[in-house]
């Protein structure tokens, strides 16, 4: 149990005795009652809003709940004092021996440290990438399939069961353009001279598709209609295609569970069921659509479609389920598949590019209609990133043909830079990437910032055996307050992964490792000005293991916090 979940659990204890008292009535809310760091550090180690937010509803004064609250906290082992700020807001300031018992418990629990049953084992599926399989992975996929991928580890580790998955779009008009162009690859590959047409896939990254495709068909295909090999040559390259995706996100650490087949569900009857479903409650009906608002095109005319009741949900239409020629809208699609995935989860959380915000409520209403409103639904947007090189617009991959790729930029920074900067900015803010930043050693880059604090804390214990310092048991009743305060800042961790894990924000982790790093930073530089603030002195043994053991600490939650971001905890810089 975490500092902060301890005292949450005290206030509670508190607020009972209260109860059991008369002073407040039974059966109170207590959701909005908060236990958290005071904005003003001046003001105290924890702050609680709860005399302000249960005095309305329990009929009494906020300053005179909080004195009766601040009487009985008063009286715990732990906190030194207690005082009431303003018209009710109760400061608690806690003991050094509190603070010291809580370097020892982070040493204690290890990787363990902030880690939560807050999920109580709750199953969430994650959908996130889902990049068509049409060519290799490009950084327009790899800031959600970051995202998404620390957003699972992130809630696993707050005590959820999780599911990731990738959707492939194998049943739409571009993998024919994918087999099309995958044609002319093994045309080429039998000897044939090609020209990429517009609207095909130019990238060479096809070149290795047609090649096996010739190996294993011959030149059987070559003159033959498209209709005779459309499906075959369809198939075959989106199976390479996923291959590639694959390979590429494994660049990155990425792993899913479950790859669901948009086509595998179609074949299995999946929207029909979904429609059935719905029209069985009358969200689905027959009607026509409104006409477009201004000059109408000349080919419109009005069709009675299958529409869903969208708008008994938030949306500001009814939409089409279904096109004119009885194949299904996309929407009708992503429809059956959210209902296939909320068969086997409680919560669902998308990971989409910006481009689809038009698409979220109609979403939002689809899931919340065919799970009577039971599952919680997040929609993430991920917004662009722009790579740059010194400033300047990177020119665009040779392979690809018209975008950089994932691998390239794997391969010229490595994956923990890639994965930590993805996470540097709220996901829904745009990004630049910068070549020449993400590797730069100065304090204004966090990857390297937050490293270099880990891999100073790991030279410590050679540092001490080099020195020939025998450390005695660490006594950490020498560590004064500056280093109290680290320890302060350190015990927020847990607190952090579980807001972090309950807002679906794993930027956050990234946000509090840099902060943690650069209090880490400031107190190891007073070692310049002053040669006794140092972590080693050799003439003080005691001394020594004490500040090598809160170091110890420090590295360990910065540690458990790249853990989350897929990220490896360098122990030098190279």
């Amino acid at each position: 149990m975490s500092l902060y979940t301890r005292f949450t659990a005290h206030l509670d204890a508190v607020l009972d005795a209260l109860e059991a008292d008369g002073i407040l009535p039974a059966g109170l809310n207590r959701k909005p009652v908060t236990v958290e760091p005071p904005r003003d550090p001046s003001h105290g180690d924890m702050a609680t809003n709860a005399a302000m937010v249960l005095a309305k509803p329990a009929g009494t004064n906020p300053r005179a709940l909080a004195e009766a609250i601040v009487t009985k906290l008063q009286a715990l082992e732990e906190v030194d004092s207690a005082s009431i700020a303003g018209p009710g807001f109760i400061n608690l300031t806690l003991t050094d021996a509190t603070w010291r018992a809580e370097l020892a418990a982070i040493q204690t629990d290890g990787d363990d440290y902030g880690r939560s049953d807050v999920g109580q084992g709750i199953t969430v599926n994650i959908e996130y990438v889902s990049a068509n399989p049409t060519g290799p992975m490009h950084m327009g996929h790899c800031r959600g399939a970051v995202v998404g991928d620390a957003l699972a580890t992130l809630l696993e580790y707050a005590g959820h069961k999780v599911i990731r998955e990738y959707y492939i779009n194998d049943a739409g008009g571009q993998v024919d353009v994918l087999a099309r162009s995958a044609h002319l690859r093994y045309r080429e590959a039998l000897g044939e001279t090609i020209a990429i047409p517009e609207g095909l896939y130019p990238g060479d990254y096809l070149v290795p598709v047609g090649q096996a495709l010739a190996a294993e068909y011959g030149d059987r295909f070559v003159g033959a209609p498209e209709s005779d090999w459309l499906v075959t040559f369809r198939t075959f390259a989106v199976a390479k295609m996923m291959d590639m995706i694959r390979a590429d996100l494994a660049l990155l650490g990425i792993r899913h569970d479950v790859f669901s087949s948009e086509a595998e569900l179609q074949a299995a009857g999946k929207p029909e069921q979904a429609e059935a479903w719905l029209r069985a409650q009358d969200l689905v009906y027959d009607g026509v659509l409104e006409a477009p608002k201004g000059e109408l095109p000349d080919d419109w005319e009005p069709v009675e479609l299958p529409l869903f009741r969208s708008t008994k949900f938030g949306d500001d239409q009814d939409r089409p389920i279904k096109k004119s020629n009885g194949s299904w809208t996309y929407f009708g699609a992503d429809m059956a598949y959210h209902y296939q995935k909320a068969q086997s989860a409680d919560q669902l959380i998308d990971i989409w590019g910006a481009d689809h915000a038009g698409t979220v409520k109609r979403i939002q209403a689809a899931v919340a209609a065919l799970t009577e409103g039971k599952a919680r639904f997040d929609v993430k947007l991920i917004q662009m990133v722009r790579l740059l090189r010194d400033g300047e617009p990177v020119k665009m991959s040779k392979r690809a043909g018209n975008f950089v790729t994932l691998a390239d930029v794997v391969g010229e920074v490595g994956k923990d830079v890639v994965r930590f900067t993805m996470l540097t900015r709220k996901a829904d803010a745009q990004m630049d990437f910068d070549f020449a930043k993400v590797v730069e050693a100065s304090k204004d880059n966090p990857v390297f910032y937050v490293q270099y604090a880990h891999a100073r804390i790991s030279s410590l214990g050679r540092r001490t055996q080099e020195a020939g310092i025998a450390l005695p048991a660490a006594d950490l009743s020498l560590l004064g307050t500056a280093e109290l305060g680290l320890v302060k800042l350190a015990a927020q961790f847990p607190r952090v992964v579980e807001g972090a894990a309950q807002m679906r924000e794993p930027h956050r982790i990234a946000f509090y490792l840099n902060d943690l790093a650069s209090a880490f930073h400031g107190w190891w530089n007073m070692g310049n000005d002053d040669p006794r603030a140092r972590v080693i002195l050799a003439d003080d043994p005691a001394m020594t293991a004490a500040r090598l053991s809160l170091a110890q600490g420090i590295g360990q939650i910065i540690r458990n916090g790249l853990a989350l971001m897929g990220v490896v905890a360098l122990t030098e810089m190279q």
